[in-house]
């Protein structure tokens, strides 16, 4: 049995829809983002209006076996396992010990505020920062003036 993937073409939403380029875009990269095979396991939380975290399973990672970089909007975490030459002779082994890439797709003006690595749980806190020129303002109304002549 064959197992066929049918990624969605967005291209008439291109034609018609000006400005939602990168929402076509974002939609496109989530279909075909089918190599990922959910390794680590993570969580994204929101801890208030702007603020958000990421906690991924990394158990058995150190710190030096962790890379996060933020470039653009696009956040990827690394986890890169050292080869060791045990020689242990394992009956079970049910943690992963393999290297690991993960992108996060990051909304505008969603920056990262720091990283911690506690009990092999990586955490990763996201702020989002509204510009003052973006931000919903209140607009005042006023009567109309009636120009006599």
């Amino acid at each position: 049995m064959r197992n066929f993937s049918i990624s969605p073409d967005l291209t008439p939403l291109y034609r018609s829809a000006i400005g939602f380029d990168r929402l076509a875009q974002l939609a496109e990269h989530a279909a075909a983002n089918n190599g990922n095979n959910g390794y680590p396991p993570y969580n994204i939380e929101l801890l208030g209006e702007n603020l958000y975290r990421i906690t991924m399973a990394v158990a058995g990672f150190s710190m030096t076996e962790l890379d996060i970089t933020s470039e653009g909007e696009k956040l990827l975490v690394k986890g890169n396992k050292a080869n060791q030459k045990d020689e242990r002779k394992y009956l079970h082994q049910g943690i992963a010990e393999r290297g690991f890439e993960r992108v996060f797709q990051l909304a505008d003006h969603v920056k990262v505020v720091g990283a911690e690595l506690e009990n092999g749980l990586l955490n990763i806190d996201l702020e989002r920062e509204i510009p003052e020129a973006m931000k919903a303002r209140k607009i005042e109304i006023t009567r109309s003036r009636i120009i006599e002549e």
